[in-house]
């Protein structure tokens, strides 16, 4: 007996009277085959989502089984490539089929025809065990691709082949387990997105994840197999400090997974990460690169499922021995998703009309971050930053709220700062870094040993700034003691000198730790001779006239990176600067 369609409700199909279907099995619904996956199973109706559009479906259509889950294909041809949230790959459907995406059954999720030069690891009477890395072939010229063992494999290699140029669908070992069972391992294997990739066991985090941007690497750091939120207003510049995290810091492997964002907008991304050049290696950066769009007008469902495509992909490198980090943006256009299929299967709202286990899916996709050992004994981390876009700018919102539960950096973007052109727009005040006491021993270890309490210093300079701003707001800055006017003064130098930076500029786009640093130790110096001069009574105005403030305000460009000794020497411009005032 066929099972067919009783009734639709945009992504939301419902099949009566059968009991053929398994929880989040994939399900191919109509006559054009759409994606579906079962959700919902009672004994009268099963409840599908349909991952692609459902106009023009109608009633007794019929529902096919696939007897598995919703998976994702992993193997080489990933990187370089852009898929929608169900990894369909974008650029082979636009050649096929033209700018938009036909319903129904499509083109596989990598090149079955493309061949790889593909080296055996194995040989012949090798006991293998899953997780193994058993091959390995250049997938970009940056990324070496290690194929595994697929889980639940474990035996004797009973027939390899030589190495060569080989398809992904192409067998090149076979497996025999203990009950004498052959399996056939390919280039290619199959994973069910929600489930996560196992690993031997996690690790502590003691390594920050290096961005190259100040505010972050030394103010609130993440760390490699952390997670953070950058939530901010509509302009704040999410997806602009999104860019330079991919950019510029130091995982092996990027993964942007574009949620729910403005067609125009992904479209930028997709046009910018083409032309962007590694400044590591100084090839494309897509070469490390795989992009998921699934713009706003793409089927809300596959919206849904794109987070988890990404976290699927990025664990499968993250298996391989490399440091991935993904970016989400944005979380609350997928939180949206949730509350719209929620709506349609009439369940229980709850705040703000979200469904009453959205804490729980925000905890699934940021527990998926972490530092590990691989099941083939190897290091990999998977450091996840989500951007959030609460309306209004309003970070009381359920998906903030809920997100800060389960993240440990928190870069709070603020609109107002935007406006005045201060990028990154982190604020100070709203933000912060629960990292920096587990990658203090790093910073001691690697940069110096007094990283941390320079730190410490300048947060406490913006922190006194806070308070001092309040009676200045009040009564104006001319009745405050000379010690606090100098304090406002370096909280100036701290804020533009150091925390602003530039994109754009060759030398302030990415800074070293080394160079940041520097940068602090001059800072440090400068608050410390200008008290000297305010303990003997001289006036802050006339320290200001000798322009050494600027000075220091514009090293940040005079200096380049490859010159930072030259601001060892900032001391002495200091010391000579201030000896002129008479």
């Amino acid at each position: 007996m066929k099972n067919v369609i009783y009734s639709i409700n945009g992504p939301i199909v419902t099949v009566k009277n059968t009991k053929d279907f398994g929880m989040l099995e994939m399900v191919y619904v109509g006559e054009k085959e759409l994606l579906g996956e079962v959700i919902s199973i009672n004994d009268n109706e099963t409840t599908i989502q349909v991952y692609e559009s459902t106009t023009g479906l109608k009633p007794n259509e019929e529902v096919k089984k696939s007897n598995s889950l919703l998976s994702a294909t992993l193997g080489p041809g990933i990187l370089e490539n852009i898929f929608d949230g169900i990894e369909r790959p974008l650029g082979d459907i636009a050649k096929s089929q033209g700018a938009f995406i036909n319903a129904g059954k499509t083109i596989p999720a990598l090149d079955e025809n493309k061949k790889w030069n593909v080296t055996l690891k194995v040989k012949l009477n090798d006991v293998v065990k899953q997780g193994q890395i058993f091959a390995i072939c250049p997938e970009t010229k940056l990324i070496e691709h290690r194929s595994m063992i697929p889980y639940g494999v474990n035996g004797k290699v009973v027939k390899v082949v030589e190495n060569g140029m080989y398809t992904v669908c192409e067998t090149l070992i076979e497996v025999e387990d203990e009950k004498g069972i052959i399996h056939e391992v390919k280039l290619a294997q199959k994973w069910p997105i929600r489930n996560p990739r196992p690993v031997n066991h996690r690790k502590s985090i003691s390594a920050p994840l290096i961005t190259g941007q100040r505010v972050i690497d030394t103010v609130f750091p993440i760390a490699k197999g952390g997670a953070a939120a950058i939530p901010g207003g509509f302009g704040a510049g999410k997806t602009m400090l999104q860019h330079q995290i991919a950019k510029w810091c130091d995982a092996d492997i990027i993964i942007y997974v574009g949620c729910g964002e403005r067609g125009n907008e992904m479209t930028q991304v997709l046009e910018e990460f083409a032309e962007l050049i590694d400044p590591k290696s100084n090839v494309p950066l897509i070469s490390r690169t795989c992009l998921i769009a699934n713009t706003s007008n793409m089927p809300v469902a596959a919206r849904e499922a794109s987070i988890y495509t990404g976290c699927t992909l990025a664990e499968y490198y993250r298996d391989m021995g490399y440091h991935v980090a993904i970016m989400a943006d944005s979380t609350s256009r997928w939180a949206e998703a949730l509350r719209e299929i929620s709506g349609r299967l009439e369940e229980m709202p709850a705040e703000e009309g979200y469904p009453a286990y959205l804490p729980s899916r925000i905890a699934q996709f940021y527990e998926r971050s972490g530092y590990v050992e691989t099941l083939s004994g190897l290091e990999g981390s998977l450091t996840i930053i989500g951007a959030v876009s609460p309306q209004g700018g309003d970070f009381s919102e359920p998906v903030t709220q809920n997100t800060k539960r389960f993240i440990r950096s928190f870069w709070a973007l603020d609109k107002s700062l935007a406006y005045t052109r201060h990028y990154p727009s982190v604020n100070w005040n709203l933000s912060y870094s629960e990292y920096i006491d587990d990658l203090s021993r790093y910073y001691e270890k690697n940069i110096a040993m007094d990283f941390m309490k320079l730190q410490a210093e300048i947060i406490s300079i913006l922190h006194e700034e806070t308070k001092l701003m309040e009676i200045v707001k009040l009564i104006g800055s001319d009745v405050l003691p000379e010690e606090q006017k100098l304090l406002l003064e370096i909280a100036r130098v701290v804020r533009i000198g150091f925390l602003q930076q530039n994109s754009f500029h060759v030398e302030d786009t990415y800074v070293s730790l080394e160079k940041q640093y520097k940068m602090l130790k001059v800072i440090s110096y400068l608050f410390k001779a200008s008290k000297q001069y305010v303990s003997k009574r001289v006036p802050v105005s006339l320290i200001l006239k000798t322009g050494i403030f600027e000075d220091v305000i514009k090293m940040k460009y005079d200096v380049k990176n490859n010159e930072i000794e030259l601001l060892d020497g900032y001391n002495n411009k200091i010391d000579l600067a201030l000896a002129t005032i008479e």
